[in-house]
């Protein structure tokens, strides 16, 4: 594993396009409905415990926040989406802001979109995919939770993820994963080490859909 991941600190959080961080070096975002698994992945993959907020109560994430890796390099957690509990108005004004952000934001380089391995491609799922490929945004999907589901349907669940998105001519690589087992870490940090360190290029592509780990 690279160590930067694990050195990765909180820099700031943002409710507004106003209050990012300069554009400087290049970043990774983390989408993904509300009680996804998301906050836990992040935390999984930099191998801290409360890196990235988590919550019992999902719709707690309400700002844009930024994790350091170093001066250069980012991990952005955003808020997470589709719960019923939130006001229609908080809801708005996350999706306006997320859409303006995945559009605008000139150093990210890559949208990791998390989904519930057993609930993947909600209608908000679909929109962040549609986000991400009107900008020609690198997508990797990571299905979480895959330690609620037996080897066999989690590989079905990944195949079908990826022949939906295949199917809507969307670019995207696809993985299991699990915070409690750890199962797809390795996996992750192969993309991630790819957007974020390897050299910028007009190949510059996520990689192949990463094999799934036994």
């Amino acid at each position: 594993m690279n160590p930067v991941y694990s050195r990765a600190e909180f820099l700031t959080s943002a409710a507004s396009l106003k209050g990012l961080p300069p554009e400087t070096g290049r970043e990774v975002a983390f989408a993904g409905r509300s009680n996804s698994g998301k906050s836990s992945a992040i935390n999984t993959l930099c191998q801290q415990r409360a890196l990235a907020r988590t919550s019992k109560t999902p719709g707690r994430t309400q700002l844009i926040n930024f994790f350091a890796l170093d001066e250069d390099h980012r991990l952005v957690d955003l808020p997470g989406y589709g719960y019923a509990k939130v006001p229609e108005a908080v809801r708005r004004r996350w999706g306006h802001l997320m859409e303006q952000y995945l559009a605008g934001r000139e150093c990210l380089r890559g949208l990791i979109l998390v989904m519930d391995i057993r609930h993947p491609l909600t209608e908000h799922d679909w929109q962040m995919v549609g986000w991400a490929h009107r900008r020609h945004l690198p997508l990797h999907v990571l299905l979480t939770k895959a330690d609620k589901l037996k080897r066999g349907p989690a590989l079905d669940t990944v195949r079908q993820v990826a022949s939906a998105l295949g199917a809507e001519d969307v670019d995207a690589t696809v993985q299991p994963f699990s915070s409690l087992k750890k199962q797809g870490v390795d996996d992750a940090h192969s993309v991630l080490d790819h957007w974020l360190f390897a050299s910028r290029g007009p190949e510059a592509q996520a990689p192949d859909t990463p094999e799934p780990e036994g």
